[in-house]
């Protein structure tokens, strides 16, 4: 058992997002909460794959002449039954007239006004350039499951079927609050004690881009016990999730976990044996709302939200599976490669190709640079070493 599976334990606490239904237009990258189904078969007919001529199967003899007696095009119903000897001139898209098994492309034939000269010889099979009915879902199937995320492909399945409202989870509401007195406004002067807070921007970059996701206005309070008491307790009031940087350490200073205890939260972890970002704190609200604090170096803070706050708030929309699978990367070797740690190791990494990464020099989690220059992370589990492959989690996923 793997100690990160405690992400586990708290992702079983959390209560999920309501529901609400969205005009098909809105709905793209929403977490779906009713399955989609088929309104009827899919093609609805048999179609044509291809621009060019239906017919009899048993009517191909190369040098052939077959009088064309109709046209089937998109959108219309098909022209009668041809006879033996007689073709239908159709268009990718539409309906095969009863009767014709096979569908003959423009290329293959020497076209006339009235007639066709089949050029082709052998035999040609029954069906072929046929797109039949319900060859790619029948009615009444379930095309996409509840706790899928919306796509722009299945947006385009829903719009096929005729959903033209859909089911979704509401959005899941969360507040970012960071904490720490040495931190100021972007816009501000700021002292060689001081420093400008990037963790509430990189939060804010991490989740806006999640049409699932809605963001309360972010809050940064000093380390005061008092204070951030009551930013946890008005958050819990509104949110669905707070994720809190900083005041999760051992310091004289970190009063998080307090803070949660006395808002009726309940620690499920604290700590684990992770690089970087050890301190992680993971609690459960006392409504079942996901409480993470992540501690307050940028680095740190970056991938705990990829790594942890992303998947929980996941489960909390109802995502299935909430935790994504992650596709996994080969890391180029720069003399590194035998090193290994005896802990869940998130190493900085950027693409340098498909499915090939490089490793980012970095001086720690507060160097902010690497964390510039890097496109993800990999993950390494305890006491590995080599090139991998490795799991990798990007920052734009």
């Amino acid at each position: 058992m793997s100690a990160l599976d405690v992400i586990d334990d708290l992702a079983a606490c959390l209560r999920t997002a309501g529901t609400m239904r969205l005009p098909l237009a809105d709905a793209v990258g929403r977490v779906l909460r009713s399955d989609l189904r088929a309104d009827r078969d899919s093609p609805a007919a048999n179609v044509s794959a291809m621009d060019g001529y239906a017919l009899r199967a048993s009517d191909l003899r190369a040098g052939a002449e077959l009088a064309v007696t109709g046209e089937s095009t998109p959108g219309a119903p098909p022209p009668t039954t041809p006879s033996p000897g007689e073709a239908i001139r159709i268009f990718t898209g539409a309906v095969v007239p009863l009767g014709c098994d096979a569908v003959l492309r423009r290329e293959d034939v020497a076209e006339q006004p009235e007639r066709i000269q089949i050029a082709a010889s052998g035999e040609l099979p029954s069906g072929r350039h046929i797109r039949f009915q319900g060859e790619n879902s029948t009615a009444g199937s379930t095309i996409l499951s509840s706790g899928s995320m919306l796509s722009p492909g299945g947006i385009a399945a829903a719009a096929n079927f005729g959903a033209a409202t859909l089911e979704v989870s509401r959005p899941v509401r969360v507040q970012t609050i960071v904490t720490g007195d040495e931190l100021l406004r972007v816009d501000e002067p700021v002292q060689p004690w001081q420093l400008r807070d990037s963790n509430g921007p990189t939060l804010a970059a991490l989740l806006r881009p999640h049409p699932w996701l809605e963001l309360l206005p972010a809050m940064h309070v000093r380390d005061e016990l008092e204070r951030i008491c009551e930013a946890v307790e008005r958050g819990l009031q509104n949110a669905d999730a707070l994720l809190l940087t900083g005041g999760v350490s051992m310091g004289d200073y970190d009063f998080v976990p307090a803070a949660v205890q006395r808002a009726g939260g309940r620690q499920i972890f604290h700590k684990l044996p992770i690089r970087p970002g050890k301190p992680i704190f993971g609690a459960v609200g006392p409504e079942q709302q996901l409480i993470l604090g992540l501690p307050g170096n940028p680095v740190s803070a970056a991938v705990g939200t990829v790594r942890f706050g992303l998947p929980l708030l996941r489960r909390i929309a109802h995502c299935d599976p909430w935790m994504p699978s992650r596709p996994r990367v080969e890391l180029r070797d720069d003399g590194s490669l035998s090193k290994t740690l005896p802990l869940h190791w998130f190493r900085l990494v950027r693409l340098t190709g498909h499915g090939v990464v490089e490793r980012v020099a970095t001086q720690g989690s507060g160097d902010l640079v690497s964390l510039a220059l890097s496109s993800g992370f990999i993950e390494q589990p305890p006491g590995t070493s080599g090139p991998g492959p490795w799991p990798y989690w990007s920052w734009t996923d």
